[in-house]
Protein backbone atom coordinates (compact mmCIF):
# COMPACT_ATOMS: atom_id res chain seq x y z
CA UNK A 1 0.00 0.00 0.00
CA UNK A 2 2.65 2.45 0.88
CA UNK A 3 4.95 1.56 -1.97
CA UNK A 4 1.96 2.60 -4.16
CA UNK A 5 1.41 5.60 -2.51
CA UNK A 6 5.30 6.47 -2.91
CA UNK A 7 4.97 5.70 -6.41
CA UNK A 8 2.25 8.02 -6.80
CA UNK A 9 4.14 10.55 -5.38
CA UNK A 10 6.97 10.41 -7.18
CA UNK A 11 5.00 10.75 -10.36
CA UNK A 12 3.35 13.32 -9.43
CA UNK A 13 5.75 15.16 -8.74
CA UNK A 14 7.79 14.17 -11.98
CA UNK A 15 4.72 14.75 -14.13
CA UNK A 16 5.25 18.71 -12.62
CA UNK A 17 8.73 18.64 -12.99
CA UNK A 18 8.32 17.38 -16.75
CA UNK A 19 5.53 19.69 -17.54
CA UNK A 20 7.17 22.65 -16.38
CA UNK A 21 10.74 21.48 -18.32
CA UNK A 22 8.98 21.25 -21.51
CA UNK A 23 6.91 24.40 -21.09
CA UNK A 24 9.96 25.76 -19.88
CA UNK A 25 12.01 24.41 -23.30
CA UNK A 26 8.82 25.86 -25.17
CA UNK A 27 8.60 29.00 -24.34
CA UNK A 28 12.83 29.55 -24.88
CA UNK A 29 12.67 27.62 -28.40
CA UNK A 30 10.02 29.17 -29.50
CA UNK A 31 10.66 32.80 -28.43
CA UNK A 32 14.26 31.97 -29.54
CA UNK A 33 13.24 30.91 -33.18
CA UNK A 34 10.79 33.92 -33.48
CA UNK A 35 13.01 36.45 -32.83
CA UNK A 36 15.85 35.42 -34.58
CA UNK A 37 13.65 34.42 -38.11
CA UNK A 38 11.96 37.97 -37.59
CA UNK A 39 15.55 39.47 -37.44
CA UNK A 40 16.68 37.56 -40.41
CA UNK A 41 13.24 38.83 -42.25
CA UNK A 42 14.07 42.05 -41.13
CA UNK A 43 16.84 41.69 -42.92
CA UNK A 44 16.47 39.95 -45.80
CA UNK A 45 13.46 42.96 -45.90
CA UNK A 46 16.48 45.23 -45.82
CA UNK A 47 18.36 43.80 -48.85
CA UNK A 48 15.58 43.81 -50.94
CA UNK A 49 15.33 47.48 -50.44
CA UNK A 50 18.53 47.79 -50.91
CA UNK A 51 19.01 46.04 -53.93
CA UNK A 52 20.44 47.45 -57.17
CA UNK A 53 20.94 45.80 -60.37
CA UNK A 54 23.86 45.93 -62.83
CA UNK A 55 22.91 49.13 -65.32
CA UNK A 56 21.52 47.33 -68.27
CA UNK A 57 19.25 49.41 -70.08
CA UNK A 58 18.36 47.04 -72.43
CA UNK A 59 16.81 44.86 -69.59
CA UNK A 60 15.63 46.32 -66.89
CA UNK A 61 12.10 48.34 -67.07
CA UNK A 62 13.11 50.89 -64.81
CA UNK A 63 17.08 52.01 -65.61
CA UNK A 64 16.77 55.23 -63.10
CA UNK A 65 16.22 52.99 -59.70
CA UNK A 66 17.96 54.44 -57.27
CA UNK A 67 19.54 53.12 -53.58
CA UNK A 68 16.47 54.15 -51.17
CA UNK A 69 16.81 56.39 -48.49
CA UNK A 70 17.83 54.30 -45.03
CA UNK A 71 14.96 54.53 -43.14
CA UNK A 72 14.13 52.17 -40.42
CA UNK A 73 16.62 49.77 -38.83
CA UNK A 74 19.93 50.47 -40.46
CA UNK A 75 20.95 46.54 -40.47
CA UNK A 76 23.46 46.89 -43.17
CA UNK A 77 25.23 48.53 -40.49
CA UNK A 78 25.25 45.89 -38.06
CA UNK A 79 27.95 42.99 -37.92
CA UNK A 80 24.68 40.81 -37.87
CA UNK A 81 23.52 41.81 -41.57
CA UNK A 82 27.60 42.23 -43.32
CA UNK A 83 28.17 38.53 -41.81
CA UNK A 84 25.36 36.90 -43.16
CA UNK A 85 24.91 35.46 -46.70
CA UNK A 86 22.44 37.16 -49.16
CA UNK A 87 21.84 35.16 -52.69
CA UNK A 88 19.58 37.31 -55.30
CA UNK A 89 18.00 36.12 -58.61
CA UNK A 90 16.48 38.81 -60.94
CA UNK A 91 13.93 37.38 -63.22
CA UNK A 92 12.01 39.36 -66.55
CA UNK A 93 8.29 39.34 -66.91
CA UNK A 94 8.90 36.84 -69.69
CA UNK A 95 11.00 34.47 -67.19
CA UNK A 96 14.98 35.44 -68.44
CA UNK A 97 17.09 35.34 -65.92
CA UNK A 98 18.96 39.00 -65.76
CA UNK A 99 21.05 38.59 -62.84
CA UNK A 100 22.36 36.10 -60.11
CA UNK A 101 24.28 37.32 -56.93
CA UNK A 102 25.97 34.64 -55.55
CA UNK A 103 28.74 35.82 -53.26
CA UNK A 104 29.09 31.84 -52.77
CA UNK A 105 29.55 30.11 -55.26
CA UNK A 106 31.00 27.31 -54.50
CA UNK A 107 28.21 26.67 -51.63
CA UNK A 108 25.35 26.88 -53.83
CA UNK A 109 25.60 27.19 -57.72
CA UNK A 110 24.00 29.78 -59.83
CA UNK A 111 21.89 27.29 -61.55
CA UNK A 112 20.63 25.54 -58.17
CA UNK A 113 19.42 29.60 -57.11
CA UNK A 114 18.13 29.89 -60.29
CA UNK A 115 15.61 26.46 -59.85
CA UNK A 116 14.95 27.81 -56.53
CA UNK A 117 13.58 31.29 -57.72
CA UNK A 118 11.51 29.85 -60.82
CA UNK A 119 9.94 27.75 -58.40
CA UNK A 120 9.32 30.35 -55.51
CA UNK A 121 7.82 32.84 -58.73
CA UNK A 122 5.47 29.56 -59.93
CA UNK A 123 4.21 29.14 -56.30
CA UNK A 124 3.64 32.52 -56.09
CA UNK A 125 4.25 33.33 -52.23
CA UNK A 126 6.34 36.51 -51.39
CA UNK A 127 7.86 34.82 -48.24
CA UNK A 128 8.80 31.01 -46.61
CA UNK A 129 11.83 29.19 -46.76
CA UNK A 130 12.84 26.81 -49.30
CA UNK A 131 15.96 24.34 -49.14
CA UNK A 132 16.73 25.88 -46.04
CA UNK A 133 17.12 29.65 -47.39
CA UNK A 134 14.84 32.23 -46.18
CA UNK A 135 13.00 33.62 -49.19
CA UNK A 136 11.92 37.15 -50.62
CA UNK A 137 9.65 37.40 -53.63
CA UNK A 138 9.26 41.07 -54.64
CA UNK A 139 8.04 42.77 -58.11
CA UNK A 140 10.11 45.36 -59.04
CA UNK A 141 8.49 46.61 -61.27
CA UNK A 142 10.08 45.75 -64.62
CA UNK A 143 11.47 42.90 -63.21
CA UNK A 144 10.55 39.70 -60.61
CA UNK A 145 13.77 39.90 -57.54
CA UNK A 146 13.66 36.71 -55.37
CA UNK A 147 16.41 37.08 -52.48
CA UNK A 148 17.69 34.34 -50.18
CA UNK A 149 19.38 34.37 -47.02
CA UNK A 150 20.84 31.98 -45.89
CA UNK A 151 19.81 29.61 -43.00
CA UNK A 152 22.18 27.33 -41.72
CA UNK A 153 23.72 29.28 -39.19
CA UNK A 154 20.53 30.24 -37.52
CA UNK A 155 19.27 26.19 -37.89
CA UNK A 156 22.78 24.73 -36.36
CA UNK A 157 22.35 27.43 -33.86
CA UNK A 158 18.75 26.35 -32.73
CA UNK A 159 19.43 22.56 -32.94
CA UNK A 160 22.23 23.58 -31.08
CA UNK A 161 20.41 24.92 -28.23
CA UNK A 162 17.76 22.64 -28.18
CA UNK A 163 20.17 19.61 -27.93
CA UNK A 164 21.90 20.60 -24.88
CA UNK A 165 18.58 22.01 -23.14
CA UNK A 166 17.09 18.40 -23.99
CA UNK A 167 21.03 16.73 -22.29
CA UNK A 168 21.50 19.35 -19.46
CA UNK A 169 16.95 18.72 -18.65
CA UNK A 170 17.35 15.33 -18.63
CA UNK A 171 20.38 14.85 -16.44
CA UNK A 172 18.49 17.68 -14.18
CA UNK A 173 15.27 15.23 -14.40
CA UNK A 174 17.23 12.26 -13.18
CA UNK A 175 18.28 14.04 -10.23
CA UNK A 176 15.71 15.75 -9.51
CA UNK A 177 13.90 12.10 -9.75
CA UNK A 178 16.36 10.42 -7.18
CA UNK A 179 15.24 13.44 -4.98
CA UNK A 180 11.38 13.10 -5.69
CA UNK A 181 12.15 9.55 -4.38
CA UNK A 182 13.79 10.49 -1.26
CA UNK A 183 10.85 13.22 -0.64
CA UNK A 184 8.64 10.61 -1.40
CA UNK A 185 10.24 8.21 0.60
CA UNK A 186 10.24 10.81 4.16
CA UNK A 187 6.59 12.04 3.43
CA UNK A 188 5.39 8.57 3.72
CA UNK A 189 7.45 7.29 6.55
CA UNK A 190 5.45 9.02 9.16
CA UNK A 191 2.05 7.37 7.97
CA UNK A 192 3.56 3.85 8.21
CA UNK A 193 5.06 4.12 10.88
CA UNK A 194 1.06 5.27 12.34
CA UNK A 195 -0.09 2.24 10.40
CA UNK A 196 2.23 -0.26 11.82
CA UNK A 197 1.52 1.32 15.43
CA UNK A 198 -2.25 1.18 14.37
CA UNK A 199 -1.60 -2.55 13.49
CA UNK A 200 -0.14 -3.60 16.39
CA UNK A 201 -2.16 -1.28 18.85
CA UNK A 202 -5.46 -3.59 16.93
CA UNK A 203 -3.26 -7.20 17.58
CA UNK A 204 -2.32 -5.91 21.44
CA UNK A 205 -6.00 -5.40 21.96
CA UNK A 206 -7.44 -8.00 20.50
CA UNK A 207 -5.28 -10.46 22.70
CA UNK A 208 -5.61 -8.47 25.77
CA UNK A 209 -9.33 -8.32 24.98
CA UNK A 210 -9.62 -12.42 24.20
CA UNK A 211 -9.11 -13.55 27.64
CA UNK A 212 -11.53 -11.01 29.97
CA UNK A 213 -14.31 -11.88 27.06
CA UNK A 214 -13.67 -15.49 27.67
CA UNK A 215 -13.84 -15.18 31.39
CA UNK A 216 -17.55 -13.05 31.36
CA UNK A 217 -18.64 -15.75 28.85
CA UNK A 218 -17.63 -18.88 31.28
CA UNK A 219 -19.04 -17.10 34.20
CA UNK A 220 -21.84 -16.39 32.78
CA UNK A 221 -22.73 -19.96 31.55
CA UNK A 222 -22.02 -21.15 35.36
CA UNK A 223 -24.31 -18.29 36.84
CA UNK A 224 -27.14 -19.33 34.08
CA UNK A 225 -27.06 -22.40 35.80
CA UNK A 226 -27.12 -21.41 39.42
CA UNK A 227 -30.42 -19.02 38.88
CA UNK A 228 -31.25 -20.24 35.78
CA UNK A 229 -33.22 -17.91 32.81
CA UNK A 230 -32.36 -14.53 33.62
CA UNK A 231 -33.02 -11.32 31.40
CA UNK A 232 -29.95 -8.99 32.53
CA UNK A 233 -27.96 -12.56 32.25
CA UNK A 234 -29.18 -13.16 28.68
CA UNK A 235 -28.32 -9.46 27.71
CA UNK A 236 -24.57 -9.83 29.06
CA UNK A 237 -24.41 -13.03 27.54
CA UNK A 238 -25.22 -11.73 23.89
CA UNK A 239 -23.37 -8.95 24.25
CA UNK A 240 -19.97 -10.76 25.57
CA UNK A 241 -21.00 -12.51 22.38
CA UNK A 242 -21.04 -9.96 20.29
CA UNK A 243 -17.37 -8.52 21.52
CA UNK A 244 -16.11 -11.89 21.37
CA UNK A 245 -16.85 -11.99 17.66
CA UNK A 246 -15.61 -8.30 17.11
CA UNK A 247 -11.76 -9.67 19.08
CA UNK A 248 -12.05 -12.34 16.88
CA UNK A 249 -12.40 -10.11 13.52
CA UNK A 250 -9.83 -7.58 15.12
CA UNK A 251 -7.38 -11.04 15.45
CA UNK A 252 -7.87 -12.07 11.84
CA UNK A 253 -7.15 -8.86 10.71
CA UNK A 254 -4.21 -8.46 12.52
CA UNK A 255 -3.08 -12.02 11.63
CA UNK A 256 -3.24 -11.52 7.76
CA UNK A 257 -1.49 -8.25 7.71
CA UNK A 258 1.37 -9.48 9.75
CA UNK A 259 1.48 -13.24 9.25
CA UNK A 260 3.48 -14.36 5.81
CA UNK A 261 1.16 -16.31 3.30
CA UNK A 262 1.75 -20.17 2.49
CA UNK A 263 2.00 -19.95 -0.93
CA UNK A 264 0.70 -23.21 -3.35
CA UNK A 265 -0.44 -24.19 -5.92
CA UNK A 266 -4.54 -23.99 -5.57
CA UNK A 267 -7.35 -25.13 -8.06
CA UNK A 268 -9.38 -22.56 -7.52
CA UNK A 269 -12.51 -24.28 -9.15
CA UNK A 270 -12.72 -26.65 -6.30
CA UNK A 271 -11.69 -24.35 -3.62
CA UNK A 272 -14.71 -22.51 -4.59
CA UNK A 273 -17.20 -24.94 -5.11
CA UNK A 274 -16.29 -26.70 -1.87
CA UNK A 275 -16.00 -23.32 0.32
CA UNK A 276 -19.99 -22.57 -1.11
CA UNK A 277 -21.07 -25.71 -0.20
CA UNK A 278 -22.46 -24.94 3.32
CA UNK A 279 -23.33 -22.02 2.44
CA UNK A 280 -26.52 -23.69 0.48
CA UNK A 281 -28.58 -24.69 3.89
CA UNK A 282 -27.43 -21.45 5.20
CA UNK A 283 -29.29 -19.32 1.87
CA UNK A 284 -31.65 -21.63 1.76
CA UNK A 285 -33.41 -20.75 5.52
CA UNK A 286 -32.61 -17.49 5.12
CA UNK A 287 -35.63 -17.73 2.20
CA UNK A 288 -33.05 -16.92 -0.91
CA UNK A 289 -32.04 -18.30 -3.84
CA UNK A 290 -28.21 -19.86 -4.71
CA UNK A 291 -26.82 -20.44 -8.23
CA UNK A 292 -22.92 -21.38 -8.14
CA UNK A 293 -21.01 -21.75 -11.31
CA UNK A 294 -17.11 -22.29 -10.87
CA UNK A 295 -15.36 -23.24 -13.97
CA UNK A 296 -12.51 -25.98 -13.52
CA UNK A 297 -8.43 -26.48 -13.89
CA UNK A 298 -7.89 -22.91 -12.95
CA UNK A 299 -4.77 -22.32 -10.57
CA UNK A 300 -3.77 -19.72 -8.85
CA UNK A 301 -0.51 -19.34 -6.91
CA UNK A 302 -1.98 -18.70 -3.30
CA UNK A 303 -2.86 -19.72 0.82
CA UNK A 304 -5.68 -22.15 0.16
CA UNK A 305 -7.29 -21.08 3.74
CA UNK A 306 -6.78 -17.19 3.01
CA UNK A 307 -8.83 -18.09 -0.57
CA UNK A 308 -11.33 -19.92 1.48
CA UNK A 309 -11.67 -17.56 3.88
CA UNK A 310 -12.10 -14.78 1.22
CA UNK A 311 -14.63 -17.00 -0.62
CA UNK A 312 -16.26 -17.09 3.02
CA UNK A 313 -16.37 -13.63 3.68
CA UNK A 314 -17.60 -12.51 0.42
CA UNK A 315 -20.57 -14.93 0.33
CA UNK A 316 -21.56 -14.40 3.89
CA UNK A 317 -21.59 -10.80 2.98
CA UNK A 318 -23.82 -11.51 -0.20
CA UNK A 319 -26.40 -13.46 2.24
CA UNK A 320 -26.67 -10.57 4.65
CA UNK A 321 -27.24 -7.91 2.35
CA UNK A 322 -29.11 -9.61 0.04
CA UNK A 323 -33.14 -8.18 -0.24
CA UNK A 324 -35.90 -10.92 0.67
CA UNK A 325 -36.71 -13.28 -1.28
CA UNK A 326 -33.39 -12.44 -3.99
CA UNK A 327 -30.51 -14.63 -5.53
CA UNK A 328 -26.96 -14.76 -4.30
CA UNK A 329 -24.97 -15.99 -7.37
CA UNK A 330 -21.19 -16.91 -7.35
CA UNK A 331 -19.29 -17.38 -10.41
CA UNK A 332 -15.71 -18.30 -11.41
CA UNK A 333 -14.27 -18.20 -14.74
CA UNK A 334 -10.59 -17.13 -16.72
CA UNK A 335 -10.40 -14.05 -18.42
CA UNK A 336 -7.93 -12.36 -19.67
CA UNK A 337 -4.77 -14.42 -17.93
CA UNK A 338 -6.94 -14.24 -14.55
CA UNK A 339 -9.18 -16.03 -12.26
CA UNK A 340 -12.37 -14.09 -11.63
CA UNK A 341 -14.36 -14.42 -9.15
CA UNK A 342 -17.89 -12.78 -8.81
CA UNK A 343 -19.98 -12.72 -6.35
CA UNK A 344 -23.52 -10.66 -6.74
CA UNK A 345 -26.73 -10.31 -4.79
CA UNK A 346 -29.79 -8.58 -5.27
CA UNK A 347 -29.39 -5.22 -3.26
CA UNK A 348 -29.82 -1.63 -2.88
CA UNK A 349 -27.20 0.40 -5.21
CA UNK A 350 -24.24 1.54 -3.43
CA UNK A 351 -23.01 4.72 -4.54
CA UNK A 352 -19.55 5.47 -5.78
CA UNK A 353 -18.79 7.21 -2.95
CA UNK A 354 -19.20 4.69 -0.67
CA UNK A 355 -17.86 2.46 -3.00
CA UNK A 356 -14.29 3.71 -2.58
CA UNK A 357 -14.79 3.18 1.09
CA UNK A 358 -16.59 -0.08 1.47
CA UNK A 359 -13.34 -1.97 2.19
CA UNK A 360 -11.79 0.36 4.94
CA UNK A 361 -11.95 -0.77 8.05
CA UNK A 362 -14.82 -0.76 10.71
CA UNK A 363 -16.69 1.02 7.47
CA UNK A 364 -20.64 -0.21 7.27
CA UNK A 365 -22.42 1.02 4.26
CA UNK A 366 -25.90 0.11 6.21
CA UNK A 367 -25.19 1.14 10.06
CA UNK A 368 -28.49 0.60 11.05
CA UNK A 369 -28.99 -2.52 9.39
CA UNK A 370 -25.77 -4.01 11.09
CA UNK A 371 -25.89 -2.56 14.32
CA UNK A 372 -27.97 -5.33 15.64
CA UNK A 373 -26.40 -7.99 13.51
CA UNK A 374 -22.02 -9.10 14.01
CA UNK A 375 -21.12 -7.12 10.81
CA UNK A 376 -18.51 -4.27 12.56
CA UNK A 377 -16.95 -3.04 8.91
CA UNK A 378 -13.87 -5.90 9.20
CA UNK A 379 -14.32 -8.52 6.82
CA UNK A 380 -14.47 -6.81 3.54
CA UNK A 381 -10.94 -5.02 4.93
CA UNK A 382 -10.18 -8.63 5.45
CA UNK A 383 -10.72 -9.66 1.78
CA UNK A 384 -8.99 -6.90 0.48
CA UNK A 385 -5.71 -7.69 2.85
CA UNK A 386 -5.86 -11.30 1.21
CA UNK A 387 -6.22 -10.20 -2.69
CA UNK A 388 -3.93 -7.88 -2.48
CA UNK A 389 -1.16 -10.21 -0.21
CA UNK A 390 -2.23 -12.61 -3.46
CA UNK A 391 -1.31 -10.24 -5.89
CA UNK A 392 -4.79 -9.30 -7.49
CA UNK A 393 -7.74 -6.57 -7.26
CA UNK A 394 -10.99 -6.38 -5.48
CA UNK A 395 -13.88 -4.23 -6.21
CA UNK A 396 -17.45 -3.79 -6.18
CA UNK A 397 -20.11 -2.93 -8.53
CA UNK A 398 -23.74 -2.57 -8.99
CA UNK A 399 -25.83 -2.60 -12.66
CA UNK A 400 -29.67 -4.31 -12.95
CA UNK A 401 -30.31 -4.16 -9.08
CA UNK A 402 -27.58 -6.33 -8.05
CA UNK A 403 -24.45 -6.01 -5.91
CA UNK A 404 -21.14 -7.41 -7.04
CA UNK A 405 -17.89 -8.13 -5.50
CA UNK A 406 -15.24 -9.39 -8.50
CA UNK A 407 -11.55 -10.48 -7.18
CA UNK A 408 -9.14 -10.68 -10.10
CA UNK A 409 -5.95 -13.19 -9.22
CA UNK A 410 -3.44 -13.94 -11.87
CA UNK A 411 -3.30 -17.40 -13.01
CA UNK A 412 -0.62 -19.89 -12.83
CA UNK A 413 -0.32 -21.87 -16.63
Amino acid sequence: MFKKTRRKIVAAIMAVLVFLWVGTLGIIYGSSYYEVSNRNREMLNRHVELYMPEPLPDLWAAPDERRPDREGPHFEDTPAFQLSTFYSVAVSKEGKTLEVNNPHADVRGNEELEQIAREVIKEGKERGIKNNLIYRMEDKGGYILVAFMDNTIMRESMTTLFRYTVIFGGIVLVVLFFLAVYLARKIVEPLEESYQRQKQFISDAGHELKTPVAVVSANAELLSREIGGNQWLANIQYENERMGTLVGQLLELARTEQVAFQMEMIDMGRLTCGEALPFESVIFESGLTFRCQAADHLYVNGDGAKLRQLVSILLDNAVSHCKKGGEVSLTLKSERNQAVLSVANDGEEIPEKRQKQIFERFYRADEARDSEGKHYGLGLAIAKTIVTAHGGKIQVGWADGKVEFKVRLPLQK
